[in-house]
């Protein structure tokens, strides 16, 4: 008997796991500001279209589909499990969900959800005593929220790759990064010589390993 399951075409189950997601950031990033929904907007861009290649229409694999099959014959390309294409390329054919990359991309979205969530409780804490956020993650890295988003992003390229989410990535992590900056002149503007010695002490996105930033206090500013 063959499986009578579709592989795609589920849109359904686009819906469900992109508004689960989806709703899963938000109740961690908690947007407030128009830059907080410009990231987050992007971030749920992102998802659904992982989403609809997923469940919907894989036109990654359509696209490759000669490619593919050519380099790698014994592989049912359309079936559902074909779409872990790191696994099914690098030979872990029978269960891709026990692959290396698999479980990889599952400590990537982990780590990236923690920090976002970590990363809000400190910054929350700061905005209700008008003080800078510089404990917890704020104390490695001055935009540990853009941080965990990119980490998120990048566990589910291991998970999932696809040509749409692939070309978004570099191009949503830019976009962070051009937030941060701007963010970043606001501070200096707003609260001058405080800011500044808090970011000549911690850098942006990659934490210094081993260095801890000494606690210090200004008013309060939003950053990601």
């Amino acid at each position: 008997m063959h499986d009578s399951a579709p592989a795609y075409g589920l849109w359904s189950l686009v819906v469900v796991n992109s508004a689960v997601f989806i709703l899963f950031a938000y109740s961690f990033f908690k947007p407030q500001t128009s830059r907080d929904w410009r990231s987050f907007g992007a971030f749920s861009a992102f998802l659904v279209a992982l989403f609809v290649e997923m469940y919907g229409f894989p036109l990654t694999i359509y696209f490759m589909s000669g490619w593919l099959q050519s380099h790698y014959p014994n592989v049912d390309w359309f079936s559902h499990d074909a779409g872990h294409l790191l696994e099914m390329m690098f030979g872990w054919k029978t269960n891709p969900r026990a692959g290396p990359f698999h479980i990889l991309s599952f400590a990537f979205i982990a780590a990236g959800f923690i920090l976002i969530s970590a990363a809000w409780r400190v910054l929350y804490d700061a905005q209700q005593t008008r003080s800078l956020a510089t404990t917890g993650p704020y104390s490695h890295v001055r935009h540990p929220q853009y941080v965990g988003f990119i980490l998120v992003m990048f566990g589910f390229l291991l998970q999932w790759p696809t040509i749409l989410t692939l070309a978004m990535f570099p191009v949503l992590t830019i976009m962070y990064v051009t937030l941060a900056r701007d963010e970043e002149r606001d501070a200096r503007s707003e609260f001058g010589e405080a800011y500044t010695k808090y970011a000549a002490d911690v850098p942006a996105f990659i934490p210094h390993l081993g260095r801890r930033f000494g606690h210090g206090s200004s008013r309060g500013y939003r950053h990601g």
